[in-house]
């Protein structure tokens, strides 16, 4: 039973606005390939290319994917640069990206819902360490380090918020990448050495290793989000059929973060592969817009 509830308004939305406004502009012939920005998140990786592959092997679109840090993949979107992206964390942690973009982007879809930020550290870091405000008295054990993600990243911005409005003086922000911060935890975990690292759910580090999210009281690091796709001005009456299919790109949470979790012990193009062959009927509903 496919359960396409969240996206339902979208998608009709979309389709109703297509229907009634987009006649003359038909997919042109010469207009068959697309360019995706995506940063190097786990989330990110598997849905960008599970719709890459979609694209290519069902509705014949040579696809692009143009790697950069969310602020220059929104920056994309305003210049004309960058078709779509997506991995659009709102209401807050794209906040600012998406309100100076707005106005020459378009919403395509939800991609998940029930997202959230946060800092978190191994099941077997001291049990009195369970909110961000235990870290205060406490940077000894860690170092004063807390490891983060690549430094465009929204997670990065509200993280500095995080240990300014804290009062964690004795703690610095380590700017690095999604996969060095993964890395970072892998050999602090087969050493059993504290550490606390910038997450995000979904991630499969939650499926590989016994974590703990800190409790975030002030909720500076936010609430539960949406991802959203974000396509440049004109894209969708340009590509209506693409722009279709993206509005019915739906994943719940858990079965993304399962598949990134075996992405991870794998691959991305192998997690992608069985994720379609398992899921073909959800896919073609994606595809067609065809409950069958």
């Amino acid at each position: 039973m496919l359960n396409f509830t969240k996206k339902s308004l979208m998608a009709a939305s979309v389709a109703l606005a297509m229907s009634c406004g987009f006649a003359t502009t038909a997919q042109a012939a010469d207009k068959k390939e697309v360019t995706i920005g995506w940063t190097a998140w786990s989330d990110a990786e598997f849905v960008t290319k599970l719709t890459k592959k979609i694209l290519e092997d069902r509705m014949d679109i040579k696809v692009n994917l143009t790697m950069a840090d969310i602020g220059i993949q929104y920056l994309g979107l305003q210049n004309g640069d960058m078709d779509f992206m997506m991995m659009s964390w709102l209401p807050n942690t794209h906040e600012d990206y998406w309100g100076k973009t707005r106005t020459k982007a378009d919403t395509l879809g939800i991609v998940y819902t029930d997202a959230v930020l946060g800092w978190a550290v191994p099941a077997y870091v001291d049990e009195k360490i369970q909110t961000i405000e235990d870290l205060k008295a406490n940077a000894d054990m860690f170092d004063g380090k807390v490891q983060g993600i690549d430094p465009g990243a929204g997670l990065m911005r509200l993280s500095e918020k995080a240990i300014k409005d804290y009062g964690l003086d004795g703690f610095k922000l380590q700017s690095s990448s999604g996969a060095a911060m993964t890395a970072a935890l892998a050999r602090a975990v087969k050493r059993e050495e504290p550490i606390i690292v910038t997450t995000w759910k979904p991630h499969w580090m939650f499926g590989k290793y016994e974590m703990r999210m800190l409790k975030d009281p002030k909720a500076v690091l936010g609430k539960e989000e949406h991802v959203d796709i974000k396509a440049r001005a004109g894209f969708y009456q340009e590509f209506p059929d693409v722009a279709a299919f993206l509005s019915r790109v739906y994943l719940p949470i858990d079965e993304l973060q399962a598949y990134m979790f075996k992405a991870s012990e794998t691959s991305y193009e192998e997690a992608v592969d069985e994720y379609i062959k398992v899921n073909g009927k959800k896919v073609d509903y994606w595809v067609t817009g065809e409950l069958k």
